[in-house]
């Protein structure tokens, strides 16, 4: 009767999980994005909450022309988070909401240029270029 040897088979994948330092620790890149992707979300959440739960509570309450007034620079957003208005909190979640890519395409230039993949960095910091430059020359309220 033989018996049968059984070979060692490979993992399915190769490639190492790309760590990077923080602090004493090495933590795994695709944590530290994820960890950045959902605590946007979930931040960006919070806050929209807390811009509704304070709507009805403002001058004006849920009158048409008070729901309808939201901010729509960056300045008069600044101005209605200093004086509590609803609607400047409800906008500053949604600009968390919208910055959490663009931070996650930011962590992710440091990372590859801290495992020296200088492909991988050019080709990321190529989309940071096009992301910052759409919001800077994009017509908000058009």
């Amino acid at each position: 009767m033989q018996t049968e040897e059984k070979k060692a088979t490979p993992p399915i994948s190769t490639a190492q999980e790309q760590l990077i330092q923080i602090g004493k620790y090495r933590v795994p890149m695709t944590a530290v994005i994820g960890g950045i992707l959902q605590g946007g979300v979930i931040l960006s959440a919070v806050v929209i909450l807390i811009g509704v739960i304070l709507l009805p509570f403002s001058p004006g309450g849920l009158s048409p022309q008070r729901i309808d007034h939201f901010p729509h620079t960056l300045g008069e957003v600044g101005a209605g988070l200093v004086t509590f208005h609803p609607q400047a909190i409800i906008t500053l979640g949604l600009l968390i909401l919208i910055a959490t890519p663009v931070l996650r395409v930011a962590v992710s230039v440091i990372a590859f240029e801290l495992e020296h993949d200088r492909k991988y960095t050019i080709i990321t910091l190529i989309v940071l270029a096009i992301l910052i430059t759409s919001f800077l020359l994009g017509k908000g309220g058009a």
